[in-house]
């Protein structure tokens, strides 16, 4: 599929959404999706259809992140992406609403090697990958109550997630989970509903 045909497609389902997208962000965008389209024949990055790519797999990689992209606090600068892989949420919401920090966390190798060639083709500062286990991250102390913002794809809402939530959040941060929200929710204390719809959960810290 061409960058037109590309450029074309997410800019119907952008409108579809709702959603404002300007020249230098689709651009940004056509870019992104390029490189995982070739990244994506040698290591399996996404099971969704990329050549073409469907409404679906268009929806789901640049949609939802762009559709979440306002409901990000302005003050966020601290920003952890957990499991990266492929790069969506973490690059389509970056475009849209760069934060000074962001901390794409990958522990393979072969998909942290791409996340760092988007990376450079995107020329996006302060970002950077992270070539750990997310267990590993949460239980560093450093990283201790210093996100003001997670994201995390295609999760099950468990036990161990909240304790890396619980770990990394700050007071008042948020966390966003893409495709998850259609499960049951439970959730311990300190982690208020703040959005809510079928793919898209967002949750703040509240624990002092």
């Amino acid at each position: 599929m061409s960058s037109s045909t590309f450029r074309a497609l997410l800019e119907a389902r952008a409108e579809a959404a709702n959603i404002s997208i300007e020249g230098e962000a689709i651009g940004q965008l056509e870019t992104y999706f390029e490189l995982l389209c070739r990244w994506n024949r040698r290591i399996n990055l996404t099971s969704l259809p990329l050549e073409p790519p469907t409404e679906r797999a268009v929806d789901r990689l640049f949609i939802e992140p762009l559709n979440a992209a306002p409901l990000i606090s302005s003050s966020a600068s601290v920003w952890f992406d957990l499991g990266s892989g492929g790069g969506s949420p973490a690059f389509p919401l970056q475009i849209a609403h760069p934060l000074k920090h962001l901390n794409l966390v990958e522990s393979r190798e072969r998909k942290a090697a791409f996340l760092r060639e988007v990376i450079r083709a995107l020329g996006l500062t302060g970002t950077q990958v992270l070539a750990t286990r997310i267990e590993s991250l949460a239980e560093d102390d450093k990283n201790a109550s210093v996100a003001d913002l997670i994201t995390v794809r295609a999760v099950r809402m468990s036990a161990p997630l909240f304790s890396q939530l619980d770990r990394l959040l700050k007071p008042g941060g948020q966390a966003v989970l893409f495709g998850a929200a259609a499960q049951k929710l439970d959730l311990p204390k300190g982690l208020d509903i703040q959005y809510l719809e079928p793919s898209i959960l967002v949750l703040r810290y509240s624990k002092a």
